[in-house]
């Protein structure tokens, strides 16, 4: 046999290992896709109808009148920034501690953790609920209009039946999802949203209660929603491993439960925050009818487009969070991968779209020509939005189910509050770019927000993260775990 022959003899081992290799990364790839979409389709529409009960009660109090309709708006923007967002973002500490704990088959910590997040959230509630009776004090500080003033001030002291079902909800949601149960979760959405359309047309109309109708609608849905989520956690066989009894085991875990809220809570509030620091910005301007309105527009095409990278992120989150306590690091690098590869296939059809309705995007939402030309001309800056918004979506996700939030923290108060806001000043008002200029601001923000979470991910020794969550998680375990 000559050279050439020995040499393809010795070589056809290493190619068919090589091969081996490969074809089993493709198989993991494919799998773990599977499970990826498994979570992100339902959580798609179950983040959707959530979307859309609010929808729902801004239409109808629009049927009303314009001044209801303008307290409403301004009253749903005071509370969501004051109140729903960070109750949402303390809930998501147990996207780490309830996921690592189920990877980890420390089933009962589930429970435990769910019931000290609820005790906590409901606590949380009360100094919430205050702040809101006084919010038309604080408009008319601010020099709001006293009208609209009076009206959000209204509207949200009835909002605040709705806070309590929601402190409730929001731990249920994160408790279902940490063990796959999303089909759950997509009928509670899906029956709350369709209980609460007759249900809030019946009090807005029927009833002649306006306004408040439409308030204490959302209230009667969210506690809909939260009975319907406690009665399937309590009764069905499928939640039987992690359903535990109610003990002082509890009180211990509202510790490691604030020591992740609140970081996570700082996480979602601050970029929410900036949001709105903007809209602000624009109604000081020349023309602040018009940039206003525009910034309006921009921000609500990014927010719906923002429910397929966030509903990723919810996948990323559960995955890396029950691989992780399951001790497999190279699991958890699969799933950031393929949850990354189907972000960029989803954003790119989804800005190559947007962009190519850039000329009849604003009459979506007004008549106006002027308007719909400036929206024509931010819809580039839009659809960039919408590229990194995917970027950072699923990476929060995987800070999240890492149990990142802390650090999530400190890149969002530095990628907007020493980036994103001073460079939407500048151009804003010094350079006179008005609202592009504002947009151009958050895009920086959002830029510098993604290449440093990009920068951590890349650079994190996931064998190192086992081993933490291994420490936290296994080596504290629960009493009587087995019995």
């Amino acid at each position: 046999m000559g050279d050439s022959e020995a040499a393809v003899a010795v070589k056809t081992p290493e190619n068919k290992a090589k091969q081996m290799v490969k074809k089993s990364t493709w198989n993991d790839f494919v799998a773990e896709a599977k499970q990826i979409n498994m979570i992100f389709t339902p959580m798609l529409i179950v983040t959707t109808s959530q979307y859309l009960l609010r929808f729902v009660s801004t239409l109808m109090i629009g049927h009303v009148g314009k001044l209801y309709l303008s307290g409403a708006v301004v009253s749903m923007s005071f509370t969501n920034v004051s109140g729903f967002s960070f109750l949402f973002g303390m809930a998501s500490a147990l996207e780490t501690l309830c996921g690592q704990a189920y990877g980890a088959k420390q089933h009962k910590k589930l429970s435990h953790y769910t019931y000290g997040a609820i005790i906590s959230l409901l606590i949380l509630c009360i100094p919430i609920a205050i702040l809101w009776i006084f919010m038309e004090k604080l408009l008319i500080l601010i020099q709001q209009d006293p009208l609209i003033s009076h009206e959000a001030g209204k509207y949200s002291i009835r909002l605040i039946p709705s806070l309590f079902p929601y402190a409730i909800l929001q731990p249920l949601v994160r408790y279902l999802q940490s063990q796959y149960l999303i089909l759950p979760l997509l009928a509670s959405s899906v029956a709350t949203l369709a209980f609460h359309v007759p249900v809030c047309w019946l009090f807005v109309f029927k009833f002649n209660m306006g306004s408040d109708g439409a308030a204490f609608a959302m209230g009667l849905s969210y506690w809909f929603n939260a009975i319907f989520l406690g009665l399937y956690a309590f009764y069905s066989p499928k939640c039987a491993d992690t359903r535990a009894p109610f003990t002082m085991e509890v009180f211990s875990t509202i510790k490691d439960f604030f020591r992740f809220g609140i970081p996570s809570a700082l996480m979602v509030c601050l970029e929410w925050w900036a949001y709105e620091i903007i809209i602000l910005l624009a109604g000081v301007m020349r023309n602040p009818q018009l940039e206003t309105s525009v910034l309006s527009i921009s921000i609500t095409v990014a927010a719906l487009h923002y429910f397929a990278p966030f509903s990723l992120g919810v996948a990323a989150s559960v995955r890396v969070s029950n691989e992780l306590g399951a001790g497999n690091p190279k699991a958890v690098r699969t799933t950031v991968w393929v949850v990354m590869v189907l972000g960029v296939i989803e954003v790119s059809i989804a800005a190559v779209v947007l962009f190519s309705l850039r000329h009849v995007l604003g009459r979506a939402f007004v008549s106006d020509n002027q308007i719909v030309d400036y929206v024509r001309r931010m819809t580039p800056f839009i659809c960039l939005t919408m590229i990194l918004d995917s970027v950072q979506g699923i990476l929060s996700g995987v800070a999240r189910g890492t149990g990142w939030q802390r650090l999530g923290a400190y890149v969002n108060l530095g990628s907007y509050y020493l980036v994103g806001i001073p460079v939407a000043l500048l151009l804003g008002f010094l350079v006179h770019m008005r609202a592009k200029g504002l947009w151009i601001g958050l895009v920086a923000g959002s830029l510098v927000q993604s290449i440093l979470l990009l920068i951590i991910t890349s650079f994190t020794n996931w064998k190192k993260e086992v081993e933490d969550t291994k420490e936290r998680v296994v080596e504290k375990k629960v009493p009587d775990e087995n019995k």
